[in-house]
């Protein structure tokens, strides 16, 4: 006789179908597991003998052979031991085997027969209620699967006990409740910096359009106090967007307790960060920092002393919002449609262009430390800010300054604008203007004569890339919004191509 039981495997953040076969046997006593198995599926093998002995049940002996069907697809996870405990007990007996058909299952045992929290539990909930089956996860777990949706029918045991018993009818499982996650209410707020009045500009416009952003400026002048501010002014995610976030999170591992939140991701790895840690990788092709800032923030502080060749593996997710991870034997994808924000010093001693400073190396100390950023990935970012030291008049005598709730109330604003246009335009899926379409942010972003006129001058005499004139229209596009204008008009482009104007002295000094 063979018990099957239906759970999942992971590639990216779909869950593909597994059966999971358990047979008993004469021959030689032992538990064998095939099916590719990783080092956390082979050890499932110990902890599932040493649950169920917990239990009250024994093996008997007798051969115990488990097959992960499909045979040539990779299982990787601990997620494992549940479907092959419950597999075995359904083949001897201990609960109805007919009573797992209708579940797909995933949970970590620990020795005492208890259920450990696994990652997943809501891309399996989900892989599960598409094929019309409900879900047996461990009870730390549940309140995260229950963002699958109310229709799907879940169970969240906390040990294999009161799951045997639930299915005998001793002891009922009440199904779990969706989590959410406080927001933290005391974000740094704008009105905390002083001065720096056209970096705040500028962040508002990054903030209103999603547009890439850098900072150039000495040690000290507010641009790490800036990026974490930014947070404070962009909206809450929204129902498609939370759910996209939360898969990847689920996946790497990191929703502690399983409450979801609609705050937008901010991530700001160290610049020791490698290319796994930043892209994604490793052994088990696990979600990188670009996929955990999906629909948020990547913060790269210090972005000369990022290793050149991690930085340029961000050009192709900032331009497909996707990261691809090939192996030998499999390939996965990883949603990353982040909003890259960027700080540097302009040279190594970090004062270049600073009044009464000069380098003992000269012009050679600021062009080696920016010939650290290509020229494409430079190509790629949206708006290019100078941050020059704070003014001691803005020290000692500060003016009041806006606060985040009154700048996020015009981004928000600006945003709804843009998905309506969207929506209107058939193009649904895009929700800001930095990720609109070449061909679409030509008919959106259509300018006024005199816009077009300057626009003309501008890409003739700065030699815009192709790349970077569409980037020029967006961030006009975006300027527009914030002013509720329907036509952009020549102070909008100009002050977008102010923005470009910086990346390009930038360029050329590296």
């Amino acid at each position: 006789m063979v018990a099957r039981v239906s759970t999942v495997a992971f590639q990216g953040i779909e869950g593909v179908p597994v059966d999971v076969q358990v047979m008993l046997a004469p021959g030689k006593i032992g538990m064998q597991i095939v099916g590719l198995p990783d080092k956390a599926v082979a050890e499932s093998r110990e902890r599932v003998q040493a649950a169920l002995h917990a239990s009250g049940l024994a093996l008997p002996p007798k051969r115990v052979t488990v097959n992960l069907a499909p045979a040539d697809l990779p299982k990787e996870g601990s997620h494992f031991d549940l479907p092959i405990a419950l597999g075995l007990m359904a083949a001897l007996g201990a609960i109805p085997g007919d009573t797992l058909q209708g579940f797909v299952v995933i949970g970590e045992l620990n020795l005492d027969g208890t259920l450990a929290a696994v990652a997943g539990a809501l891309p399996a909930a989900i892989a599960a209620n598409a094929v019309g089956k409900g879900l047996i996860c461990p009870s730390e777990s549940g309140a995260e699967a229950a963002w699958a949706g109310a229709g799907i029918e879940l169970l969240a045991p906390r040990s294999l006990i009161a799951l045997a018993n639930h299915f005998r009818g001793t002891q009922v499982l009440s199904r779990p409740e969706p989590a959410v996650r406080a927001n933290a209410a005391n974000l740094p707020d704008l009105a905390d910096i002083k001065g720096q009045e056209s970096a705040k500009r500028a962040l508002e416009v990054a903030a209103a359009g999603g547009h890439n952003l850098l900072m150039v400026g000495p040690p000290g002048s507010g641009k790490s106090m800036l990026a974490a501010r930014l947070p404070s002014i962009l909206p809450p995610l929204s129902a498609p967007e939370l759910l996209e976030v939360s898969m990847i999170h689920s996946i790497a591992g990191q929703l502690p307790g399983g409450k979801l939140s609609d705050r937008r991701p901010y991530r700001a790895p160290h610049h020791s960060a490698t290319m796994a840690a930043l892209i994604g990788g490793g052994s088990r092709a696990r979600p990188g920092e670009a996929s955990l800032a999906h629909h948020g923030v990547l913060f790269l502080d210090e972005f000369p002393e990022f290793s050149p060749q991690v930085l340029d593996a961000l050009r192709q997710p900032l331009e497909t919002a996707e990261c691809f991870i090939a192996r030998a034997n499999h390939r996965v994808s990883y949603p990353a449609g982040f909003q890259l924000v960027a700080a540097m010093n302009p040279c190594r001693c970090g004062m270049a262009g600073e009044p009464g400073h000069s380098c003992a190396r000269g012009p050679r100390c600021m062009s080696d430390y920016q010939a650290r950023i290509s020229g494409p990935l430079m190509d790629r970012i949206d708006i290019r800010i100078d941050v020059p030291a704070v003014a001691a008049t803005d020290l000692l005598r500060p003016m009041a300054a806006e606060q985040s709730s009154t700048v996020a109330a015009r981004v928000a604003r600006a945003r709804e604008m843009q998905r309506e246009r969207f929506l209107a335009a058939g193009a649904g899926s895009v929700s800001t203007n930095a990720r609109c379409s070449t061909a679409l942010i030509e008919i959106l972003a259509e300018p006024d004569a005199g816009g077009l006129q300057l626009l003309r001058d501008a890409a003739e005499k700065l030699k815009f890339s192709a790349r970077g004139y569409h980037r020029v229209l967006k961030v006009a596009r975006t300027l527009a919004d914030l002013d509720g204008k329907e036509v952009i008009g020549r102070i909008h482009l100009a002050e977008a191509i102010s923005y470009r104007i910086a990346g390009e002295r930038l360029s050329a000094a590296a």
